[in-house]
């Protein structure tokens, strides 16, 4: 396999750094990548063949390793936060299925769902210690990868660390405010001359800024790659996480009453208080294993196939807090929780060039299967003390403990469920050259879908063959330095049935039906510009779209109709890379305005709840002495930004806003060659803020950390 030179220019030194004289050092050697400082070009994943960013008619951002490591990355949300128009809504809760943490991409809500471009399903947090790039891959691409792993905002894709051919590694300690202590350790080694393995692996453990609440998790990595001739490589990547966490109760607001509060200062108020006890923990573990056949067919074709296969298990406490619509009594629901996710996905790719008459052509063919089956134990839900923000009361502050919550769990009864849904999918999508500096792809996927759209339906939907169509236009105005584009892209949706109820012009129900519904549709349409500047050391990424949603079901109870219609659209800007030596920047602008054009009463006019801030700001910039007395001291500055935006915004509840903030953070670090020291200051001016999704969640206050780093 083709090797590349990683070749950066970052405030941080690690093994995986190219000298700027272009020597390479033996670990650099990464198949597939190209690094230079914060730019990691040519992505295939958005499109699951090799293409050019320049002449990729799809806007991606990716956040490499240099970064996480220049950032003192711990988690990652603080990773996704150099992502241009993406933020947090939820926190990762751990229930079953859907307890990892959800963002906000382009006025919808998202999971990072795939891992190497296969389906991964965590009920947790993600460990940032095994990431080689993440990849924010915008738009609806349902075309190449499917209804059950995407957003119509986008996807993110996860790559991990992959062997390299020489020994090398490093090994990091992270201690920092609320007993942060956190050690990693990357080791790679040749076993033969066509073996060589990788292991990553990391323990964590940290408290949170309130009275209680805490993370602690393990997690390792190995991984091996086979080179069994000059056309054929194997590689097979796991990864293995256990935590136990005590989280704060998500704080919901009341969706069904009218709003009984108008100011953000009760919640402030409360800003340190978790409502929990550190005895009602929560158990997340996750396996993730993947298997890669490479093999080059000919000189203009190749075949890749991928065999993956993830478990996600959650056992133990899961709470919120639901607002009574009386301006202060908030009722702490919980359960004893349980749940187990199960992914299998089978993946064969086809790449190929070929010419049809003088015009080139890339042509990709290839056939999918998933299949995802959700088990549901645990127990019921009981109601188990009330929350006054007002007097900061709790009636059960005394039996927030294991013992006193399973008595009261014990006649709450068991929901057990079981959901399973299976996909077979063939995509085509061809990139043909009309000129050296035209291009056009044309894609298609043909999807079948069996079984529960969701893991919490109750009834299988009936059976759908779903064709999902993109297209995309790719001018080059300067051959490889500037190119304008625009596409166009579907996203689509399987839903659930709905037991409706059929009433009366009383409102007398007379009986019941179990309503089937076609699929959502998710039609964008797209144009920008991308320009490689300073010998491709700067990059620049703008670009318009709007989204529009049709067959949107909405609604509940005797209400549940397809029908609804969502608008979104905005503009997006993003700056990386390193313009001079030493110096290393990334910056990104989003605007979105996301609402309701057609929907259940109350939401038509309105900006839609998972939509998230219209306006969001990343940065962060270094800077590395070269020379002097001073050589290899840098610094470090920059932080994020968000408009104020609507957690719960209803024509017929109320809308309660979440104000505005700026975070800024900044380090200080010494480099040499094998060793970095960092010091690293998060939320400088400890600024109260919140995320929400219908929700009110604080936000992490100042924290200092200190990294160390070693390589060998």
């Amino acid at each position: 396999m083709k090797k590349v030179i990683v070749s950066a220019v970052v405030l941080v030194s690690t093994f995986a750094y190219a000298q700027e004289n272009d020597s390479i050092n033996k670990s650099n050697e990464i198949d597939g990548v190209v690094v230079h400082g914060y730019i990691t070009r040519d992505r295939e994943s958005a499109n699951k063949m090799p293409l050019k960013d320049i002449e990729n008619p799809q806007v991606y951002n990716t956040v490499n390793k240099n970064v996480i490591k220049e950032q003192v990355v711990t988690n990652f949300n603080d990773a996704l936060k150099n992502v241009t128009g993406i933020t947090r809504l939820w926190e990762s809760t751990g229930r079953g299925n859907d307890g990892g943490e959800y963002y906000t991409m382009r006025g919808f809500s998202l999971q990072p769902t795939l891992v190497n471009g296969m389906p991964s399903l965590s009920n947790g947090t993600l460990d940032p210690a095994g990431i080689e790039i993440i990849e924010a891959i915008k738009g609806p691409s349902g075309t190449l990868y499917g209804g059950s792993v995407i957003s119509y905002g986008g996807m993110i894709n996860v790559v991990t660390k992959k062997p390299y051919n020489h020994f090398g590694g490093e090994v990091n300690y992270v201690n920092g405010s609320y007993g942060l202590n956190r050690l990693t350790a990357d080791v790679n080694t040749p076993l033969n001359k066509n073996l060589f393995a990788r292991v990553n692996t990391a323990y964590h453990k940290n408290n949170t800024f309130q009275d209680a609440g805490f993370n602690e998790s393990f997690y390792i990595a190995p991984s091996v790659k086979f080179v069994a001739n000059d056309r054929l490589t194997f590689h097979v990547n796991t990864e293995i996480k256990t935590s136990e966490s005590s989280n704060a109760p998500m704080i919901f607001l009341n969706r069904y009453a009218p709003l009984s509060f108008n100011s953000i200062g009760l919640f402030k108020d409360n800003y340190k208080k978790s409502y929990t006890s550190d005895d009602l923990t929560i158990n997340n573990n996750s396996f993730n294993i993947q298997a890669t056949a490479d093999y080059k067919i000919s000189d203009n074709w190749t075949s890749k196939t991928l065999v993956s296969r993830s478990n996600s298990k959650t056992k133990g406490y899961y709470s919120y807090l639901w607002d009574q619509s009386n301006g202060g009594d908030f009722v702490r629901f919980i359960a004893n929780v349980g749940g187990e996710t199960n992914t299998t996905g089978i993946q064969q790719n086809f790449v190929g060039t070929f010419n049809f008459g003088s015009v080139k052509n890339k042509l990709l063919f290839g056939l999918d299967y998933f299949q995802r089956d959700f088990i549901q134990g645990g127990t019921g839900w009981i109601g188990h003390g009330v929350v006054n923000l007002v007097n900061q009361t709790d009636t059960k502050a005394d039996l927030l403990t294991k013992s006193a919550v399973d008595y009261e769990l014990r006649n709450a009864g068991q929901e057990i469920g079981h959901a399973e849904a299976k996909i077979y999918s063939a995509y085509v999508s061809d990139v043909v050259n009309i000129l050296p500096n035209l291009s056009a792809m044309l894609s298609l996927r043909l999807d079948h879908f069996t079984g529960m759209a969701t893991a919490y339906a109750t009834d299988n939907s009936k059976e759908k063959t779903t064709l999902s169509p993109k297209l995309g236009l790719v001018y080059q105005p300067i051959q490889d330095k500037v190119s304008i584009f625009g596409n166009y892209m579907n996203g689509f949706r399987n839903v659930d049935p709905s037991t409706i109820q059929i009433t009366d012009d009383l409102g007398n129900v007379l009986s019941s039906e179990l309503r089937y519904f076609d699929p959502e549709h998710a039609n964008q349409w797209e144009v920008g510009t991308k320009a490689n500047l300073a010998g491709e050391k700067f990059s620049i990424t703008a670009s318009y779209y709007n989204i529009y949603v049709k067959n949107k079901v909405m609604g509940n109870g005797v209400n549940v109709n397809q029908g609804g219609e969502v608008e979104s659209k905005g503009f997006e800007v993003s700056v990386l890379g390193s313009p001079i030596p030493g110096m290393n920047l990334i910056a990104g602008y989003s605007y979105n305005d996301s609402n309701v054009v057609k929907g259940d009463e109350g939401y038509p006019g309105n900006r839609t709840e998972d939509a998230g801030p219209k306006n969001l700001i990343n940065f962060w910039g270094t800077y590395k002495i070269q020379t002097g007395a001073l050589k290899n001291f840098g610094i470090g500055f920059g932080g994020n930004s968000a408009s104020r935006f609507y957690t719960l915004n209803r024509g017929n509840i109320g809308a309660f806003p979440l104000p505005s903030y700026i975070i800024m953070n900044s380090s200080l670090s010494y480099t040499e060659d094998r060793y970095s020291i960092i010091l690293k200051v998060d939320n400088i001016a400890n600024k109260k803020y919140f995320s929400g999704w219908s929700t009110v969640t604080p936000q992490r206050l100042r924290t200092l950390s200190l990294s160390l780093n070693y390589k060998f």
